[in-house]
């Protein structure tokens, strides 16, 4: 009996450690976080939070759309898409847009691209003016200051002047129209005329 006693007096006073210790280290741990939170030094500048600056006046008497798009079945079977960065209606018709890429699609399988800075569609015709540029899928490459398209059938015409780029040479003219000829079983012809000079690159 009297071997013993040391032994379990040692192990009573671990026991009584542990207790101890089960208790001041999470206190000790809650005054090191408190003391953190006192003492942690005031940032000089302020959090910028990051938001839009919208101008609500503005947009109620100018209301925009934003990427718009318009696509649809012209008379003679032409798919029309036309594409915009922004859009905004007018008060009395149509409306503007800006960035504007207008595809056709036709039957024969000819296509044809239009991309310019600025327009609108009103009273069913598109119009693309600011510097356009025309491509075709056999080989043309066309800048005209406008490009008109009309919604109801495959036409597209250059009423202010054109210059086109063919597999043949270049063309200057001052009018262009690409519509489709009865005459023709309803193929589309690209028409120059109004001062027509052709410089051919064999």
């Amino acid at each position: 009996m009297t071997a013993c006693a040391p032994a379990w007096s040692e192990q009573m006073s671990r026991t009584r450690i542990v207790r101890w210790l089960r208790v001041l280290l999470p206190l000790l741990a809650l005054a090191v976080l408190s003391t953190m939170f006192l003492f942690s030094g005031e940032s000089d500048t302020e959090p910028e939070i990051p938001y839009a600056e919208v101008d609500a006046e503005r947009m109620a008497r100018e209301p925009r759309m934003v990427a718009p798009e318009y696509s649809g079945v012209t008379d003679d079977g032409a798919e029309l898409s036309l594409r915009a960065s922004e859009a905004s209606p007018k008060q009395d018709r149509g409306g503007e847009a800006s960035e504007l890429q207008l595809d056709m699609h036709r039957k024969d399988g000819l296509t044809a691209q239009v991309t310019a800075p600025a327009g609108g569609l009103d009273n069913g015709e598109i119009t693309l003016r600011g510097g356009v540029r025309m491509t075709t899928s056999t080989g043309w490459s066309l800048q005209a200051e406008q490009i008109d398209a009309a919604t109801d059938r495959s036409h597209i015409s250059a009423q202010e002047g054109v210059d086109a780029v063919a597999p043949f040479g270049e063309i200057t003219a001052g009018a262009m129209e690409l519509h489709a000829v009865p005459e023709k079983d309803g193929a589309a012809v690209l028409n120059f005329t109004d001062g027509v000079r052709l410089i051919y690159r064999p």
